[in-house]
């Protein structure tokens, strides 16, 4: 029996095309621990954001499997899935996701509400103060700058205490400053808590603060290292 939290084996995607099947990830393997960190890096069409995708039962493969806290996603249908990321899994975006008609403290509420957590409101005061945003806790996103929404995020991902925590360009649409405090937030969230942390990024400074790095090509395993 294994003990990683997270598994692939074999994993591959196939899509239609109008030239026929084409394949975005080729038999791809992979094991991570609790308290690992993993840098997925490529460009463009590489197939980071499909493995992403394919890691969080998002979307299921072609072929292969992928076990999430020791479940196979591909033998759960889509509610169950969806229940099995509530409980173990949280997500940082490029864009926030912030609900704008929500406050800050709000945001972060609303997934501890809607697993029943009758503290949701001083778990999500506290973790706001922890990213540095206790005078801000009624402003809504529209009154943060991005780097500030980009904690709120943070802080939401981090509300449910996930074992597993997928960041997708977190940086992206923060200037360089900004980015490399979001990082570092970032790191120190993730080993306070031990939760294992995979990063999809174009930042190859981001991508090598992380344990073990990743590098794709046209869906294929080119490089993997541990920096």
């Amino acid at each position: 029996m294994t003990s990683s939290i997270l598994v692939a084996r074999n994993l591959s995607k196939v899509v239609s095309s109008t030239e026929g099947e084409l394949t975005i990830l080729h038999d791809l393997d992979l094991d991570l621990e609790k308290g690992d960190s993993l840098a997925i890096v490529g460009s463009s069409g590489s197939g980071k954001s499909t493995l992403l995708g394919l890691l969080a039962g998002l979307d299921l493969p072609s072929r292969g499997a992928v076990l999430l806290v020791g479940k196979d996603l591909s033998a759960l249908d889509e509610d169950q899935r969806a229940r099995l990321r509530a409980e173990h899994v949280g997500f940082v975006f490029q864009s926030f996701q912030l609900l704008d008609s929500l406050n800050a403290l709000e945001n972060v509420m609303l997934p501890l509400e809607l697993e029943g957590h009758a503290d949701a409101r001083q778990r999500a005061r506290a973790l706001l103060e922890r990213v540095g945003l206790g005078q801000r806790l009624s402003h809504y996103p529209r009154q943060l700058s991005g780097g500030e929404q980009q904690r709120v995020a943070i802080a939401r991902a981090f509300a449910a205490e996930p074992d597993v925590l997928f960041a997708d360009e977190p940086t992206g649409n923060l200037d360089s400053h900004t980015g490399e405090r979001i990082s570092d937030l970032l790191f120190e969230l993730n080993q306070e808590r031990g939760t294992t942390l995979v990063l999809v990024t174009h930042d190859e400074r981001l991508a090598h603060r992380c344990h073990r790095l990743i590098r794709l090509e046209a869906g294929h395993l080119i490089d993997s290292v541990e920096p």
